[in-house]
């Protein structure tokens, strides 16, 4: 394979991040910031962001493109988790659970309610996306921006009474951030974790574990009969219905699957960050999963698992170790929050001015 094969088969824009993670990296050793606890940080933040961006492959395969509305599921992940928080240990000690097992009952527990709400949410936001074919990104990102907004009013009125979910002064309402310390934090995360010798670099082998496990098993269903149906549909819509395939079922299944995946991403992100954040937190979530996977070479149209394996170790790495290096070189206050919107924004911007327009047949 020739040089220019080579790239083209990589793309340059993930050579050129490569190549600036290295580069960061030297500049990280130069001006004494803590190399080897970065590394151990981006490596934390693989796990923990991988699922919310595996999230994007079945919608992307079932023809909606980019599910800018992934906040949908995020919102049916988090009402999963306040209600395993809200059962609390002693619902695991009435029914006998072992003291050591209740936190992976918990999240277990958080896991199977926050997918099955977000099914049956995507279900819906499936068939909303079937009457606005050509203009599915531009929906689901107002309908992503309008379920947060939605759910500011829900989180002050639905009926959790734990004390340390709600406002203590007026004893209602859910409080902006909810630790985990005493429920499902970090559960993944020690699994099995270790330190490679004579480092400071840490593994999180459990986080890892079940992003890899999501991964393949969303991979086996990619290569079911269902699975090609659907991924049939999504890129060439003329094609499948000649085949007797229904295109309009197929990306309702797909939004589902995406949903329900956001759902379990919010949850295993909440784990390893050690808190529930509600009300706006999650608003611009959905952007940085959807600049992962194209960092990683996917675009409008295909999506697979190495966009996501690649995709959320450049872009993690980028933030982790480019925001303080950043800081160091220029202390300016909010300069990170800026430079995340400047990078996610940018390749998002870059892989739509590369798609070539269209619409879905």
């Amino acid at each position: 394979m020739n040089n220019s094969k080579f790239i083209d088969r990589i793309g340059w824009p993930r050579l050129i991040i490569a190549a600036f993670l290295v580069l960061l990296l030297i500049l990280a050793q130069i001006s004494g910031l803590g190399v080897q606890g970065l590394i151990s940080d981006t490596f934390r933040r693989y796990g923990q962001y991988g699922v919310l961006v595996l999230a994007m492959v079945p919608g992307v395969q079932c023809g909606i493109g980019l599910n800018f509305g992934i906040s949908l599921g995020i919102v049916g992940g988090l009402l999963g988790a306040l209600i395993s928080m809200e059962l609390g240990p002693e619902f695991w000690v009435g029914m006998g659970a072992p003291e050591k097992l209740i936190p992976l009952f918990t999240i277990l527990l958080a896991l199977v309610i926050g997918a099955a709400f977000a099914s049956v949410i995507g279900i819906g936001y499936g068939i909303l996306l079937n009457r606005v074919k050509g203009s599915e990104m531009t929906v689901s990102t107002y309908v992503g921006f309008s379920i947060i907004a939605f759910m500011n009013i829900a989180w002050l009125i639905l009926p959790f009474k734990r004390g340390d979910l709600i406002w203590t002064i007026g004893g209602s309402g859910l409080r902006t951030t909810l630790t985990l310390e005493n429920s499902f934090g970090n559960v993944f995360n020690r699994f099995l974790a270790f330190k490679i010798p004579h480092t400071e670099i840490e593994i999180p082998t459990g986080l890892w574990l079940f992003f890899f496990g999501a991964c393949f098993l969303v991979w086996l269903f990619l290569r079911s009969k269902v699975g090609m149906a659907m991924s049939a549909a999504g890129s060439n819509p003329a094609f499948a219905r000649a085949n007797g395939i229904n295109v309009d079922k197929m990306r309702i299944l797909g939004t589902a699957i995406s949903t329900a995946i956001g759902a379990v991403g919010i949850i295993v992100y909440a784990q390893s960050y050690g808190f529930v954040q509600l009300y706006n937190a999650p608003m611009m979530m959905g952007f940085s999963c959807v600049a992962s996977v194209l960092i990683g070479g996917a675009s409008i149209r295909r999506a697979n698992i190495s966009n996501v394996l690649i995709g959320t170790l450049l872009f993690q790495g980028l933030l982790t170790l480019g925001l303080p290096v950043a800081n160091r070189i220029i202390p300016v206050a909010n300069l990170s929050e800026v430079m995340r919107l400047i990078i996610s924004n940018g390749i998002i911007l870059y892989a739509l001015t590369k798609s070539g327009g269209g619409k879905n047949a």
